[in-house]
């Protein structure tokens, strides 16, 4: 996820949008659901055109694990780490 992020920060909006429709990553489409969300909050709230966005800061930060378990040989488990992230996205037209 933050390798994501990282590439698209510094862009204009809609390029960055095209760059993450490409990426083939999973996470690649989180951010991107979450980049459409923040244009479309940008355009709404602060009256603002979307050829002028560049995405100004982009993270992924870490959230919660929730603790699985998957059968293992013998009779044991073994732990899996379901992890979750926060992606923030921070837009600018100046």
């Amino acid at each position: 996820m933050r390798e994501v992020t990282r590439q698209i920060q510094g862009l204009p909006a809609l390029q960055a949008q095209a760059m993450l429709s490409v990426t083939p990553r999973k996470s690649a489409r989180f951010v991107a659901k979450t980049l459409k969300s923040a244009i479309a909050n940008a355009e709404f709230n602060m009256k603002a055109n979307a050829d002028d966005l560049w995405v100004a800061e982009a993270a992924a930060q870490t959230a919660f694990t929730l603790p699985r378990w998957t059968p293992k040989a013998r009779g044991s488990a073994g732990p899996v780490r379901k992890r979750h992230c926060h992606i923030k996205i921070v837009l600018s037209d100046e």
